[in-house]
């Protein structure tokens, strides 16, 4: 009884303490230090502030995980491990070394600057295999760009002391990857060979060694593929798209096969052209004359941006700053006839808080100021935008010019970012030319364009040639009295060989003052003051009696104004536009000489067709002695440049026993050319011109027989070549007159070229 009673207190007594242990657990584990071992440059500290767990806390595996996550993901360290001694924390790191050295090797084509500024890593700085092979993608897509897929680059690493490598990029350039061939799937309407024109990646051919657009360039494709849809959106084709634009490498990697997708649909014409208007009092009627686009000619999506141009310039010059333009387009698909309303809303309401500029080290801020159409407080307007853009490009001083929008300090607010890089400005240039009228020409020039940066025009110059001998400083303000108005002085001596056309040498010298200033956005004006010192020298016995009345000295004082009214797209090779000038001489303010010459221009371009390019131009003159003999010196000369197929001087009265040209008062040319491509490539700049002329050259304003002097018109018809060469732009030109005089002067071939280097 006693034994079991004994047994029952011994369970009793297990249960209890049993219910002991469970109601009072053990204390949780915490760290009690952390210690870092194996660092040498990164402090232990710097180690423990990573870690997602710190002494004291609980240790808990996770944190472990997560501390070693953090501590690789900080790029410091090729090997992380965290192991537990007792309560301690053992963290065992392994650092990534430090670049001492970064070199590029096998680079020839691509510089070491263009590379490292490519690269992330630098001297100084971590070294990590992510981040070295991270630059080698950056590095092989420069090459890449720069046409070369079969670049190859190799890291190379040497190990220093202290933990420390140099990083050597191996590289091997490989040839150009050249484009061999260029397709296109779905054209019906144009063919590939004039497609391969509208786009700027080019097929390889060996004449194309000066230029790089047959190297295969992603970016540029992805252009094409723009240029595309410009190119059939210019000609009516709206729903033109560009399916897809593959490109694939030959196995060799040597060249690429491009092949553009396309399709082209259907032809539209403009219907009806419309404007409307939520803007009070609004004249939408005066507004038609800036609309660009008329009824039934084909689409084309240039001429309604053109069109959004002219109406923003000519709603904001009556006062409406805010103007959102938006084309609303109908589109008749049976009828093949798109109508078009231009909406004229009222914008959002934002003005230019501050104009910064930046870039310019030489220039002055105000000379690339003065080129931007808007300053602070002015509403907002992208248009003067991008025209500013293209004003502070012309001025020729800058290789970039980006304007950029930013945030201003409020919603209505805008920050204008004008960035430039500058290029060099000064020039020493020295030119050799031939020509049919005065053979080899030479001459040599030293200028400044933007002289102490202010943006002002000095030059000096020498020319010389068997028949011409000139010398010329010339200096122009573009904004004198920080006005809009340009001024400028030229200061010459020219002596001239005139044996050949009329028996007699001829010297001037002397100072001509100008000025010139816009008063549209296509008009300018300029008014010009000459005094100047005309002799006629080396007269011998053979010469004209009418020529040598004219022997010796004299002065002229005139002045003179010019208007020119200029709408071309471009100066050298205009396709479009109308060139307008006329201006009048009035001399007598002083001087011995005293008339009124008038001379005037037209000329007009016409784009027939993409390449084909029409231009009608008619030019003449009249000058009059106001009750004085007419000089010599001051009389019109024709032919040569002015009258293709006739001998400088080859037109007009000429003296009937010397031979001598007379020169004339009264002239007129009208010209109508055609120039075309001759079926060579583009890039060799090589153009064909067919054109006649119609003109004559009369009146020589001299008193008594001897003279022959007819009114009649001549004509001549002809061809020639025109090649931008690499060294100059050259000319050849043949004619032949269908209509002359006996005495006229002929000329079958006509040569120019010019050059400067």
């Amino acid at each position: 009884m006693l034994l079991a009673l004994t047994g029952a207190a011994a369970v009793q007594q297990g249960k209890a303490q049993a219910q002991t242990v469970r109601t009072n657990p053990a204390p949780p584990e915490r760290v009690g230090a952390i210690e870092v071992v194996g660092n040498q440059r990164i402090e232990a500290a710097t180690v423990r502030s990573y870690m997602r767990i710190d002494v004291g806390d609980v240790y808990d595996p996770s944190l472990i995980d997560q501390s070693l996550k953090a501590l690789f993901a900080t790029g410091l360290f090729a090997d992380v491990a965290i192991r537990r001694q007792g309560s301690a924390l053992v963290v065992n790191v392994v650092e990534n070394p430090i670049i001492n050295r970064l070199a590029f090797e096998g680079n020839r084509r691509i510089g070491d600057d263009v590379l490292r500024n490519e690269v992330r890593l630098r001297p100084r700085v971590v070294y990590t295999r992510s981040r070295v092979q991270a630059d080698v993608q950056r590095l092989l897509q420069v090459y890449r760009r720069n046409g070369r897929f079969a670049a190859s680059i190799e890291p190379k690493v040497i190990q220093l002391p202290q933990n420390r490598v140099d990083l050597v990029f191996e590289v091997f350039e490989g040839p150009v990857t050249n484009v061999r061939r260029i397709d296109f799937v779905g054209n019906r309407v144009f063919d590939d060979s004039r497609l391969r024109r509208a786009i700027a990646t080019q097929e390889a051919r060996w004449y194309r060694f000066l230029s790089s657009t047959d190297t295969y360039d992603p970016d540029r494709v992805t252009l094409d593929r723009e240029m595309l849809r410009k190119y059939y959106l210019e000609r009516g084709y709206a729903d033109f798209r560009v399916v897809s634009a593959v490109a694939e490498l030959t196995q060799d990697r040597e060249d690429f096969f491009i092949t553009f997708t396309v399709d082209e649909g259907e032809r539209y014409r403009f219907g009806t052209i419309d404007l409307t208007t939520t803007l009070k009092n609004l004249d939408v009627e005066g507004l038609q004359r800036s609309v660009t686009t008329e009824e039934g000619e084909f689409y084309n999506a240039e001429q309604i941006e053109e069109t959004i141009r002219q109406l923003t310039f000519a709603v904001g010059r009556l006062g409406y700053a805010f103007v959102d333009i938006r084309p609303q387009v109908n589109r008749d698909r049976e009828q093949r006839i798109i109508d078009v309303t231009f909406q004229i809303n009222e914008g959002p309401r934002v003005y230019v808080e501050r104009i910064n500029i930046t870039g310019n080290v030489r220039t002055l801020d105000k000379v690339i100021r003065r080129e931007v159409e808007l300053v602070e407080g002015d509403a907002f307007n992208t248009a003067k935008v991008r025209r500013s853009r293209q004003r502070i490009r012309r001025l020729g001083f800058f290789d970039k010019v980006d304007i950029a929008q930013s945030e201003g300090t409020a919603p209505d607010r805008v920050v204008l970012d004008v960035d430039v890089q500058e290029r060099s400005t000064g020039e020493l240039s020295f030119g050799v030319g031939l020509s049919t009228s005065e053979t080899v020409v030479g001459d040599v020039s030293i200028r400044e364009r933007n002289l102490l940066g202010r943006g002002q025009d000095l030059r000096l110059g020498l020319s010389l040639s068997p028949d011409r001998q000139q010398v010329d400083l010339s200096f122009t303000e573009p904004y004198f009295l920080d006005r809009n108005v340009a001024a400028g002085f030229d200061i010459f001596n020219i002596e001239r060989d005139q044996q050949d056309r009329s028996s007699f040498d001829e010297k001037n010298r002397g100072l001509r003052l100008r000025s010139n200033f816009a008063i549209t956005e296509n008009l300018r004006q300029g008014v010009n003051y000459t005094i100047r010192q005309d002799e006629i020298t080396d007269i011998s016995t053979t010469t004209s009696a009418f020529i040598r009345q004219d022997e010796g000295s004299r002065v002229t004082s005139s002045v003179g104004y010019e208007l020119t009214y200029d709408t071309r797209d471009d100066v050298f090779e205009p396709s479009r536009g109308v060139l307008i000038r006329g201006g009048q001489d009035f001399a007598g303010l002083g001087g011995d000489v005293r008339y009124i010459r008038t001379r005037a221009t037209w000329s007009w371009f016409y784009p027939i067709t993409q390449d084909v390019v029409s231009n009608v131009a008619i030019t003449g003159g009249h000058i009059w002695g106001m009750d004085q003999r007419v000089k010599v010196t001051d009389r019109f000369f024709l032919g040569g440049d002015s009258f293709r197929g006739f001998e400088a001087g080859g037109v007009g009265p000429r003296d009937r026993q010397t031979d001598d040209a007379l020169g004339g008062t009264v002239y007129y040319v009208a010209t109508g050319e055609l120039r075309f491509p001759i079926g060579l490539p583009n890039e060799f700049g090589v153009t064909g011109r067919a054109f006649t002329e119609v003109g004559t050259l009369t009146d020589a304003d001299l008193s008594g027989s001897g003279i022959d002097d007819d009114k009649s018109p001549r004509m001549t018809i002809g061809a020639g070549l025109s090649w931008r060469s690499p060294f100059g732009p050259i000319r050849v030109d043949f004619a032949t007159p269908l209509l002359k005089e006996d005495y006229d002067e002929e000329e079958l071939f006509r040569f120019s070229f010019g050059t400067r280097f």
